[in-house]
């Protein structure tokens, strides 16, 4: 679909009102502000389920021009506890095997970003037995991932010894040219970010002599000094370009929580801004999917409920 193609059908679509959307990675939001502003009033608001998009939200909301409500699915427990960390765990390494049929076992890879994304794939990374390397920004999620074991570093000196480099901060630029030129013949890189934006890839062309692809998703940009470094699915998401995407039984929590706060924007008005996801309807989304499972948990009694109130012993 073209740009024009994806335009109309978006204006069609949201020529009918009142329309809530149910975005990912704020796309569709972002496409509305800048390009379509006179489709706004026919939006009653929406939700969104993404880390990326989520952050692009919060950037909209505090420069003052998100127009409409908008439900931040992204931080609901029901989300990021599971979606992020064992969704995107296990399917960013489906895309990889599929992609590379290489063994990860006694392989270094760089995690790039130890959010709940970087750090379930940093747990399956360490599954199959491959010694793992955590890169970050932010110096509590770089202490967390040192006790989980995992060796935490700049990427200037992983960059040096990785063998597969994974990247999941959201940001631009992760992996750049200095990076690059340090990095041994070889290796992988992948993006699970929502853009291919993280692995420069003018600075891989830049750097390169010419591209080759000798196996279906992967450029191999065979470096000026013969070096040749494997980017996995144009740097786009790992897990849906060389993929199928997280598994049913994780992505039933998402489109749980998606379709309730659609419903909540559609029966509650609401003012223009950035809204959690109820913690009830967040609470029965999880029990709803237990239950589906056959479990039985624990209730607290109403004495238990009293103690848990008060603050005397």
């Amino acid at each position: 679909m073209t740009t024009e193609e994806y335009f109309d059908y978006v204006k069609k679509v949201l020529n009918y009102k009142p329309n809530v959307i149910i975005d990912d990675g704020a796309d569709l939001v972002a496409t509305v502000h800048k390009e379509m502003p006179e489709l706004i009033p026919n939006i009653l608001g929406g939700s969104e389920e993404t880390t990326s998009g989520v952050k692009r939200l919060k950037a909209m909301h505090a420069q003052g021009v998100l127009k409409f409500p908008m439900i931040d699915v992204n931080d609901a427990l029901s989300k990021y506890l599971f979606d992020n960390r064992y969704g995107t765990g296990q399917s960013v390494w489906d895309g990889f095997i599929r992609t590379t049929n290489m063994i990860v076992a006694g392989k270094t890879v760089v995690i790039a970003g130890y959010g709940w994304c970087g750090r379930g794939a940093a747990m399956r990374a360490a599954g199959f037995g491959a010694h793992v390397v955590v890169t970050e920004v932010d110096p509590h999620k770089a202490c967390e991932a040192l006790m989980d074991g995992f060796r935490v570093m700049s990427m200037d000196e992983a960059a040096k010894i990785g063998d597969i480099f994974l990247t999941f901060t959201g940001n631009i630029h992760v992996i750049r040219k200095e990076h690059i030129e340090k990095m041994k013949n070889g290796v992988v890189l992948g993006n699970a970010g929502h853009f291919d934006v993280e692995i420069s890839k003018p600075d891989l062309l830049a750097l390169s002599d010419h591209v080759e692809q000798l196996r279906d998703n992967i450029d191999t940009y065979v470096m000026k000094d013969g070096r040749r470094i494997n980017l996995l699915g144009e740097g786009r998401l790992t897990n849906l370009a060389c993929a199928d995407g997280h598994p049913i039984e994780i992505m039933d929590l998402s489109f749980s929580l998606q379709l309730e706060s659609a419903l909540y924007v559609y029966t509650h008005k609401l003012e223009k801004g950035l809204y959690p996801v109820p913690v009830e309807t967040d609470r029965a989304v999880m029990e709803s999917k237990l239950a589906a499972l056959g479990i039985n948990i624990d209730t607290m009694t109403a004495e238990q409920v009293e103690y848990m109130r008060s603050w005397q012993e």
